[in-house]
């Protein structure tokens, strides 16, 4: 039992350590635990949804009128109660990564003003994300509300993988990698999958999972939409597919070629995933896997995009901002 104490004593230094005198590479592990934390609460978010627990605590902030806890309350069941609570839980988890990465990069020397106003969206995405989701409780899980609540950590995940990136680089002006067409071609690429998320969360809003039998829904056409989502699916598919053709046929660096091949990799099982779920009539764990997957490609689409610049290494002092023109066109 002692050793075990001293072994715990032992890594709450070392996690304090990172913290307060952090290194690029504690300040990059910081980054990727948002990354992990906040993409997880994405999915225990849809968990929420296909259990019908939305209402489970049904008032905000306290759990019950009475109890900031899951305690007995009318018709509401147990496990609904406590899936719902367990959720809003993992806010506070979400939060604690958040000021662990701000404190981190406020404390990073040489000073990066760039990874603190990334590590600052953190702790204010949170206590946005957390005040909105008492907006959706009071909303009776109003459509509209819950999908905002899903693209507040879709913008939250893109403000983790932004520090990630950054922490690894220097502060020199942007480097091209790649002919500046591919660039346009990759932002074009996070364009449509932004469009794919916002598509995805209509369908989820006008489909059967909608977190509590009194919640309303969109009054669309659930197989218009369905289709539309589709379409949307087609098209990031092919530019991801001509994008990468088009870094190996260039001799792009390896490291963007690898993104690329992952983000195809990771769109085609979703794709299998989407297409199993419709025929299956859109089973619960299905949907959770779905949400899983969409996040996944968000994050793979930030990569691709990242991978094809540079800022030098660490340590590269900033310069005044110019053209991207360092590859010839």
């Amino acid at each position: 039992m002692k050793h075990l104490l001293d072994q715990s004593r032992r890594h709450a230094v070392n996690l304090t350590q990172t913290v307060w005198s952090p290194t690029a590479a504690t300040v990059r592990r910081w980054a990727l635990a948002a990354v992990v934390v906040n993409a997880g609460i994405t999915v225990t978010g849809a968990a929420v949804r296909v259990t019908k627990s939305g209402l489970g605590c049904p008032t905000w902030p306290r759990c019950t009128p009475e109890s900031f806890v899951p305690a007995a309350h009318g018709e509401i069941s147990s496990l609904n109660m406590a899936v719902e609570f367990g959720n809003r839980l993992l806010t506070f988890l979400v939060l604690a990564v958040g000021l662990a990465c701000l404190i981190a990069a406020l404390r990073f020397l040489p000073r990066r003003p760039d990874l603190i106003r990334l590590a600052w969206l953190q702790p204010i995405g949170v206590a946005v994300q957390g005040l909105w989701g008492g907006l959706v409780v009071r909303s009776a899980l109003n459509p509209v509300t819950v999908s905002v609540h899903f693209l507040i950590s879709v913008g939250l995940i893109a403000a983790c993988v932004a520090l990630h990136a950054r922490s690894k680089e220097g502060d020199a002006a942007p480097e091209r990698l790649v002919h500046r067409d591919l660039r346009t071609l990759g932002y074009a690429l996070t364009a449509a999958v932004a469009v794919l998320l916002v598509a995805g969360v209509v369908v989820t809003g006008t489909g059967p999972h909608s977190g509590d039998e009194i919640a309303s829904r969109f009054a669309f056409d659930i197989e218009t939409v369905a289709r539309i989502h589709a379409d949307v699916v087609y098209l990031v598919v092919g530019l991801t597919f001509a994008l990468l053709f088009a870094l190996h046929v260039t001799d792009a660096p390896g490291r963007a070629r690898r993104a690329a091949l992952t983000l195809l990799a990771v769109e085609l099982a979703q794709g299998v995933i989407g297409y199993v779920q419709y025929f299956l009539a859109v089973p619960a764990f299905l949907v959770g896997l779905h949400v899983l997957g969409s996040t996944l490609v968000w994050i793979c689409t930030l990569r691709v995009v990242f991978a094809m610049r540079s800022r030098g290494p660490l340590g590269t002092p900033a310069a005044r901002p110019g053209r991207l023109d360092s590859v010839p066109a």
